[in-house]
């Protein structure tokens, strides 16, 4: 982030010293003399291609008038076509368009501007035109020199106005490399401190370029010839310039002082410089061009002295001394400025100048040397002073002072205007100025009068004149306020006074907050197409209005559909090359502002390397050398090497090697027998770059192979064989044709001869072997051109057997309740019939102590790995309160031996696992009904469970209850004192040993408004209440309602037989009463009536079928009854009766 101010303070401090010393300005509308306001350098260099313009303007009451003396002589411009005068200004300007010479115009100009009330005049302007001549046409002959000699190329540029630029080049318009060895000189030689073979070439050519007229004259080039030899004598350091032991210098103060020692010798000597009976100026030295040239800018008087440069290699050393003397032009001291006086006031004018030498003073008057102007009582000369007394109206003239030495000239013109006028305030009436808090400020009030007034500031209309603490009132009215305060605000007025009267005017301050950004943006590195966010939070005062903009690069920035801006940030997303620069972000008011900048640098991939070579070849080895591409702002970390062959995986490019990123030519190792092909890929922070175009191939010779095949290793595959096996060469490691194997064989610690065998497979089996027999093997690595390496003796085996030993006095100590100590004795080594693996224990659960238990009888082993005499271990993860059986064998790495005596014990009662489950229900807003099982696994018999519970509100818990409960419960209802408690339950099961695995749960959360999905409902008290009360209404409604539609009717009665009704109600053997009227005891037709209509009923009734006389319809007509088997006849009219539906058997059938 970088936050730009010094601008401003700059612009400060220049208008700080601008108030301490700025001129009272006499006001335009009043009688005054000429001032020169504008002029052209004393030293005027113009283009011949353009017009000539030689600037004068002037101010003055009346407008003045100008005249110009060109060589001293007065210079008619009125008579010379080309030359016109600008109107109200003595500019000139002339024209070579009707022809005509510019170099005819050469020469010294001086402007003269006159009114009634003086003559001022402008410096002398020395008019030249810029030259640039050709190069003088030579033939240069071939230079030659011995290598390690040293070498002055003149360059000789021919002499332009002004001094042309010097450069040298090559024909192919290359800047020619300059070192500490070879450089170009101040006065445009080229400097060879010693010559080597790679400097000879036949363009070295000086070029000129003359900056006015844009061209560039390019010398004839030089042939460099160099001599070699095949030893180079060294030599001491000698000076090429300057010569001799000591030169001298001068310089002029405040131009820079450059000083330059070019020595030859070999080795190239190295510079150094220091000052004699003094320090180098630190903050104003520069060392340029290799240490050669020293540089000291805005040379002092205090810069003269003795500088003395040191040449210096290892042969010896050799010193020059440079003795600079710094002289001076006249600069000014105390500069003449405008005296204005009324009548009968006294005053001075003052010229001091300094220079080296002494600069001469020199008085004029309206152009005219003092001496020679007409006298005038009022004023008198007194060196460098002329003193005014009692001026008198008309006196008015303007003075020059001229202050000149053998280095230049300074010219003032100073008028002195005698006038009577009362105090004026010349700047705008009641303003208001608005500043920063804790700023410097100035309230200005601009004033003329004659006498000059006195001026004197008020805060509010109250008090004494302000001037001292923070406040500073300076001559030309302006006061300035050191640190503005809140407490500064309010109504400045300044009052200009004379014995001509008085003048005032205010000045309304107002302070603000100043404009900060308070979050200012980061730079950032942001890769292509990612998104960039600069964040700019800014804070100013609230009564201001203020703008937030961004710039690129100096430049706004257009938002568009890519470019997003809000309040506090910038985004660019999709980040592009384009997008990369300096961001900046500024706030602004009326009054101030503040920015803050950061830079966005794109990273990409990096481009591919360019123009691979090879060179170097060797039988295994090439030096391979590429071109960096572009790196994209993200500095390359490493490059890789890839290949492809043709050979044996033709097409398939293969790593080779990486190498770090600031190399670009490797020597590559390589294999032997190969056709490569290079590609080399460049990887940055941002990922790897495109591959390469591939190299030219490159063949390397064949070779016997230089690897020992890996992975040799003997084993059997059966009881009387050994197989031999290895791992395959690489094919880069096969280093010529036919690649074949030679191995070797034989029994370990016998004499016998080593039995070999030849293949080009990875594979050999030795047949007819004892069992498990110690053999020596080697192998070796063959093809056309040769035999590699032999690999050191590795030892094998052959084939196992079964075993055929058995442990023995198998049994068990220290019994618990999961594990138990194993105790056996070994078997004879030679009956394992191979290596020696393990005792391998295999055992089962054969059966719980726990009635009725279902459990795995699954075998299990345990190994245990052991040589010692008195072998046991530990068999762990036990399930307790079971029987077990177990045997034990011996392994090798192929079979098992026979078993052991078989040993059964048992492991003693332990803890329970946790319940099988623990669930919580709601049974109503009061009470919570917990439910388990028994766990999967008691070890041991169960006694009951231990069921511990406490409230639980967030992190505090209340005081822990405990209920026991027998083995045979698995639920238990638990009445809540608050509805809105929670609970943690902790239930686990009892043996005789103690509690086991604890299952923990937390009650889940219950609104009162509603229950979970696990109450049953239907067994809810309030549930049945209210279907109860549901069934009463609806009762009673119908009951209503059969009242109603039955008024004056007959009930529906069997009409079968014309059987008499019965004269009381009967009971149907579900409790269901029937209802009969007076009117159901009458004979009835053939028909029977129901509620809904008549339907007549046949001989054939539905009743006949029916269960006697439970068979009935409802009021709609449907049966209503099971359907038996058809009872006998009269038994059928013995028992049943005609009944009407009544409302109540209506309401049980629904039901």
């Amino acid at each position: 982030m970088m936050r730009r101010g010094s601008h401003w303070a700059l612009a400060f401090m220049s208008l700080l010293l601008w108030r301490q010393s700025a001129p009272i300005e006499v006001p335009n509308d009043l009688k005054q003399p000429p001032t020169i306001t504008k002029q052209s350098v004393k030293d005027y260099i113009v283009d011949p291609r353009d017009n000539i313009i030689i600037e004068c303007e002037a101010k003055g009451n009346p407008v003045p008038t100008f005249s110009w003396r060109r060589n001293g002589k007065f210079f008619n411009t009125a008579k010379d076509l080309r030359v016109t005068m600008r109107k109200r200004s003595g500019t000139l300007e002339i024209g070579f368009r009707n022809g005509g010479r510019p170099e005819d115009y050469e020469g010294e100009y001086q402007c003269f501007a006159t009114n009634d009330h003086g003559v001022a005049m402008s410096n002398k302007i020395l008019l030249r035109v810029s030259k640039a001549p050709l190069w003088p046409k030579e033939v240069l002959e071939p230079v030659v020199v011995s290598e390690g000699s040293s070498l002055v190329l003149p360059c000789n540029p021919p002499p332009g106005l002004p001094p042309p630029f010097t450069f040298w080049m090559s024909s192919m318009m290359i800047p020619i490399r300059q070192d500490k060895r070879v450089s170009m000189g101040l006065n445009g030689d080229m400097y060879f401190s010693n010559v080597v073979a790679q400097d000879a070439q036949n363009d070295y050519s000086c070029n000129a370029r003359f900056l006015f007229t844009h061209t560039i004259q390019q010398k004839n080039p030089f042939t460099l010839k160099v001599l070699t030899s095949r030893k180079v004598a060294e030599s001491t350091p000698t000076f090429l310039t300057p010569s001799g032991t000591e030169s001298s210098k001068m310089v002029l103060r405040d131009q820079q002082l450059l000083l330059e020692c070019i020595a030859a010798g070999l080795p190239t000597p190295a510079i150094k410089w220091f000052k004699k009976g003094g320090d180098l100026p630190a903050q104003k030295v520069k060392f340029e061009n290799y240490n050669k040239t020293m540089k000291i800018v805005a040379v002092s008087e205090e810069d003269t002295g003795e500088y003395v440069c040191m040449a210096t290699n290892h042969l010896g050393s050799i010193r020059h001394s440079i003795f600079v003397q710094v002289k001076a032009a006249p600069y000014w001291l105390d500069k003449p400025t405008n005296l204005v006086l009324a009548p009968e006031a006294n005053g001075r004018l003052v010229c001091r100048a300094n220079g080296n030498p002494k600069p001469s003073i020199r008085w004029l008057v309206n152009g005219i040397p003092i001496n020679s102007s007409l006298p005038d009582p009022s004023r008198q000369l007194m060196g460098d002073t002329i003193i005014f007394r009692s001026v008198q109206m008309g006196s008015s003239a303007v003075y020059q002072c001229n202050a000149s030495n053998q280095h230049g000239y300074l010219l003032a013109n100073a008028f002195v205007s005698v006038i009577d006028m009362r105090p004026r305030i010349l700047g705008p009436k009641n303003q208001l100025i608005k500043v920063i808090e804790n700023n410097r400020t100035f309230l200005d009030c601009p004033f003329f009068g004659s006498p000059i007034p006195d001026l004197r500031w008020f805060k509010n209309g109250q008090g004494s004149g302000l001037d001292g603490g923070h406040y500073r009132a300076y001559i030309n009215g302006s006061l300035e306020i050191q640190r503005a305060r809140p407490q500064d605000e309010g109504t400045y007025t300044c009052v200009a006074s004379s014995i001509l009267g008085m003048a005032e005017n205010q000045v309304r301050l107002e302070v603000k907050e100043p404009s900060r950004i308070v979050g200012a943006p980061e730079h950032q590195s942001a890769i292509r197409g990612s998104t960039a966010r600069f964040d700019c939070k800014v804070k100013f005062d609230p009564s201001l209005a203020a703008t937030v903009t961004w710039t690129k690069d100096d430049k706004p920035i257009h938002l568009g559909w890519r470019l997003r801006k809000d309040e506090e940030s910038l985004t660019v997303p999709n980040v592009n090359e384009g997008d990369e620069g300096t961001y900046a972000c500024t706030v602004e008011t009326e009054i101030d502002r503040d920015s803050a900048s950061a830079r966005l640098t794109v990273l990409d991939l990096p481009d591919p390397p360019m123009d691979l070579e090879l060179s170097d070849p060797a039988a295994r080895s090439v030096r391979l050398t590429w071109i960096p591409g572009n790196d994209h702002r993200s500095p390359v970390t490493e490059f890789l090497v890839q290949f492809v062959e043709d050979r044996w995986e033709p097409g398939r490019w293969q790593d080779l090697a990486t190498y770090p990123g600031d190399l670009n030519s490797v020597i590559l190792q390589l294999a032997p027998f190969v056709n490569y092909q290079f590609r080399v890929i460049a990887i940055n922070q941002v990922g790897p770059s495109a591959a390469s175009r591939p190299s030219p191939q490159y063949q390397t010779s064949s070779a016997a192979p230089d690897v020992i095949p890996r992975g040799l290793r003997g084993w059997g595959s059966q009881k009387d064989n050994m197989e031999i096996t290895w791992e395959p060469l690489l094919d880069l490691e096969k280093n010529g044709p036919n690649l074949h194997y030679a191995v070797w064989w034989r029994r370990k610690d016998s004499d016998a001869d080593w039995s070999n065998v030849t293949t080009t497979g990875t594979k050999h089996v030795v047949r007819n072997t004892q069992t498990y027999v110690a053999y020596e093997m080697k192998i070796q690595a063959r093809n056309d051109l040769g035999a590699g390496p032999e690999s050191n003796v590795v030892i094998g085996y052959s084939g196992e057997d079964r075993p055929t030993g058995a442990p023995t006095e198998l049994r068990i100590s220290k019994v618990d309740s999961t594990k138990a100590n194993v105790h056996w004795k070994p078997v004879q080594q030679e009956s394992v019939r191979g290596e020696f693996k393990e005792y391998r224990l295999h055992y089962w659960r054969e059966a719980s102590h726990v009635p009725a238990l279902v459990f795995s009888k699954e075998n299990k082993t345990k190994g245990f790995y052991t040589t010692v005499a008195e072998p046991s271990g530990i068999l762990s993860d036990l399930v307790p309160f079971s029987r077990y059986k177990m045997f034990m064998v011996v392994a090798n790495n192929g079979y098992q031996g026979p078993p052991s005596n078989t040993v059964e014990f048992s492991t003693k009662e332990g803890v329970p696992d946790a319940p099988s489950f623990f669930r919580i229900k709601r049974r109503g807003l009061d009470s919570i009904h917990l439910e388990w099982d028994k766990p999967l696994e008691p070890n041991g018999l169960l006694i009951g469970y231990q069921l511990k519970y406490q409230t639980a509100n967030g992190s505090r818990e209340g005081r822990p209850r405990v209920e026991t409960f027998l083995p045979n419960v698995t639920e238990f209802t638990l009445r809540l004192p608050d509805r809105s408690s929670r609970y943690n339950f902790y239930l686990s099961a009892l043996t005789q040993v103690g509690a086991g695995e604890v299952f923990a749960e937390e009650s889940p959360f219950f609104g009162n408004e509603a229950y979970i999905d696990q109450v049953d409902i239907a067994t809810q008290g309030w549930f049945i209440g209210l279907m109860c009360a549901i069934a009463l209404i609806i009762l009673i409604l119908l009951i209503v309602c059969f009242i109603k539609r039955s008024r004056g009717g007959k009930y529906p009665v069997r009409d079968k037989k014309d059987l008499p009704l019965d004269s009381v109600d009967h009971k149907d053997p579900d409790g269901s009463f029937e209802y009969h009227s007076d009117e159901d005891n009458k004979p009835l037709q053939g028909s029977q009536t129901s509620l809904e209509g008549n339907v007549k009923e046949s001989d054939d009734s539905l009743v006949d079928y029916g269960e006697g006389g439970d068979g009935q319809f409802n009021e709609d007509g449907s049966f209503i009854g099971q359907y038996t088997v058809k009872k006998d006849k009269d038994e059928t009219e013995g028992n049943e009766s005609s009944e009407a539906t009544s409302p109540v058997n209506a309401i049980y059938s629904l039901a």
